[in-house]
């Protein structure tokens, strides 16, 4: 039997994003339908992509990603064919589905470019996967990988980001330099409501990587980096309480002497981070007189393309029934393989989902 039995395929799943200015706008459209949001407001968000020619960056990341993942899969003896979808653009993920089921594709095992739980970074992705599989005759069983927020794979390539960083500083003021960690705004209710029943796991989650990426930044400088979580990208009506402090208004109270700023919510270099925080943050911090590094994002290190790797056989080997390790690093246990029943609820409607307990 097969090490990665009953698995014939793995899908990558992914935001998705606008690749020339005219599909700035539609692809907005498609991020915020059903919410109301005029066009007017999508053609100023759009502003933010056409600083880069209209186009983002994370479909061009992607496809690095899906030749350094095929490479590495190939290079471990694991010949299986690596398919990508979308949420929000081309390609779509209900038409790579369809592809899926052409090339007779039976079962997948499912990555998402999402390392948290929350609705919008994981049970939306659920939601979306059972789409695509409704609308396609003869679908194959899609089975999402477990949220990897606290695998080696992917926090130790932000270990060594920070480190570069802080070496990059000047050495008058790296000893005693901030690090910000950054992840995407959500509302306030959305991380009330993530990870089950006790809720709040988006924040905790991340809280966790920060502690073990300070901890270990300690052991190998001597230094224990003052440091706080904070957030950019809100995009939400103003009366709706998202989480704080954004990015900018935390440069702005700093007595630091230099900052780092740590994207950890992020696993590439994609319109949040490269906009966000290279365009706005970094402005900020200029204005201010602060030196300024970003860390890079795990991307395409090794260690976090292997990520793929090390989930796909441990869940080949409990869809078998065989006894596995998980590979965790800080103070949270691993994410379970199923979702909770009720794990980060739809803000706006109840809707079906796959890869859930009791679907």
């Amino acid at each position: 039997m097969s090490e990665t039995s009953p698995y014939d395929a793995v899908l990558l799943v992914s935001f998705g994003g606008p690749e020339k200015p005219e599909d700035v706008v539609p692809f907005l459209e498609n991020v915020t339908r059903g919410r109301g949001i005029p066009r007017e407001r999508l053609e100023q968000v759009g502003e933010h992509y056409f600083l880069f020619g209209g186009r983002s960056p994370i479909n061009d990341q992607n496809r690095e990603f899906l030749a350094a993942l095929r490479e590495d899969l190939s290079g471990a003896g694991i010949d299986l064919p690596v398919y990508w979808g979308n949420r929000n653009w081309d390609p779509y993920l209900a038409e790579t589905v369809q592809q899926m089921a052409d090339d007779g594709i039976t079962r997948a095992a499912v990555f998402a470019t999402s390392a948290y739980s929350s609705y919008s970074s994981c049970r939306q992705y659920r939601e979306n996967l059972y789409d695509a599989t409704v609308a396609v005759q003869g679908a194959p069983v899609l089975d999402k990988l477990r949220t990897y927020f606290n695998h080696p794979g992917f926090v130790e390539p932000s270990v060594d980001a920070t480190l570069a960083s802080l070496a990059a500083l000047p050495e008058a003021v790296r000893d005693e330099a901030h690090l910000a960690f950054v992840t995407h705004s959500i509302p306030t209710s959305m991380n009330d409501g993530s990870g089950g029943e006790d809720g709040g796991a988006y924040v905790e989650q991340h809280r966790s990587v920060m502690a073990e990426v300070v901890e270990r930044v300690r052991q190998e400088t001597g230094q224990r980096h003052d440091h706080a979580l904070v957030y950019c990208s809100r995009s939400g009506a103003p009366h709706i309480p998202w989480l704080e402090p954004d990015i900018n208004d935390h440069l702005k109270g700093l007595t630091a002497p230099a900052v780092v700023v740590v994207p950890i919510g992020f696993v590439s270099d994609h319109m949040e981070v490269v906009y966000d925080l290279d365009t706005e943050a970094a402005a900020t911090a200029a204005e201010l007189g602060l030196p300024f590094e970003r860390a890079a994002t795990a991307g395409l290190d090794p260690r976090f393309v292997a990520v793929v790797r090390d989930l796909l056989l441990e869940r080949a080997a409990v869809e078998r029934g065989e006894p596995v390790s998980r590979a965790t690093v800080g103070g949270l246990p691993p994410r379970p393989d199923l979702c909770f029943v009720g794990c980060c609820p739809n803000p706006r409607s109840e809707r079906p989902a796959l890869c859930g307990a009791g679907r």
